[in-house]
């Protein structure tokens, strides 16, 4: 992706397209990142901004005309406990949405689009431990259904168009600027603002329940990661298997009192327990690491010692 002169980011004021805003805008030049969301951002931006709605084709495509946009990281999406409340418009929002995005792309002869896939696209006749690249897709969730229709939307505008479309399948992603927005794997962020401010957190799952997750920074490493990869190398498209780390809630808590030894954690499942004993344990992602080099920077002591840091230091600046 040498080569690229103007991205646009479609759902950028999310939790992960505020700080890949950050950083593509670090690599690329402010001016050269146009961040756009169906809502209104609450601070002025440092850059480009549009409102867009990613249900009108006839905007995006003139926003990406106006721009001059070659290169497209598409993140707009209903995730999956709200999914699972409005699965009406979560099948609009994250099919529909993607529809006008590689349209966009053939129809204007893009570059490149990311597009992230996620673990809601296995299910339950999926292998939990290692699950491998190639398996069983049969998710019980309606964000898991349009994440499986997502990925063959993906590989069928390669294939038929020549769009170059690529993709990971993202784990729960753990960060420490933006705070969760509606999905199970939530809790993982919820515990670290919960153990700073007040000393224990009410777990909506189990204590025993093992997920794959992956701290922000390795998460934007792979999307520039695997965007700069030569193409020739890859056999798949938008639907990489990703790792990092795998832990459950009572391993967190116990890594989390290493730095807060007073800290308490209750565990009461809700209907999100369900959803996350539907999606795997462990990931083999070694497709990624063959095909463009893929490798994570953060374990599990890291990534608590590091998150704990920065929550910390904006705890006491009064902003958290």
């Amino acid at each position: 992706m040498g080569d690229t002169n103007r991205i646009l980011i479609t759902g950028a004021l999310g939790q992960i397209g505020s700080e890949l805003t950050l950083k593509l805008r670090e690599k690329f030049g402010k001016e050269n990142v146009i961040v756009t969301d169906v809502r209104e951002p609450k601070a002025a931006q440092d850059g480009p901004f549009d409102k867009l709605d990613v249900l009108n084709l006839d905007e995006m495509q003139r926003l990406v005309k106006e721009h001059e946009v070659d290169t497209v990281y598409h993140l707009a999406a209903l995730l999956s406990a709200t999914g699972e409340q409005k699965p009406d418009l979560a099948w609009r929002i994250n099919i529909v949405g993607l529809l006008n995005v590689l349209n966009t792309a053939r129809d204007l002869k893009l570059t490149r689009v990311f597009h992230p896939s996620s673990i809601a696209a296995f299910g339950p006749e999926t292998p939990r431990v290692l699950t491998p690249q190639e398996t069983i897709l049969k998710p019980r969730t309606m964000y898991g259904v349009t994440k499986v229709a997502g990925e063959l939307l993906d590989n069928y505008y390669y294939e038929k168009f020549g769009v170059d479309v690529r993709g990971a399948r993202l784990p729960g992603i753990i960060s420490n600027v933006t705070p969760p927005g509606g999905g199970t794997t939530d809790y993982a962020v919820e515990i670290f603002y919960e153990a700073i401010k007040q000393k224990r957190y009410t777990c909506f799952l189990s204590e025993d329940t093992v997920l794959p997750m992956m701290y922000m920074p390795d998460c934007l490493k792979a999307f520039i990661t695997l965007m700069d990869a030569d193409l020739s190398r890859l056999s798949h498209h938008g639907d990489y298997n990703l790792a990092a780390l795998s832990f459950n809630p009572r391993e967190l808590a116990a890594e989390i009192r290493k730095h807060i030894p007073e800290f308490a954690v209750k565990y009461e499942p809700d209907y999100r327990q369900a959803i996350a004993d539907s999606w795997p344990q462990s990931i083999d992602d070694s497709a990624s690491r063959r095909e463009w080099g893929w490798r994570p920077d953060y374990d599990l002591p890291s990534m608590v010692e590091d998150m704990l840091r920065v929550l910390g230091e904006r705890h006491e600046r009064g902003d958290l």
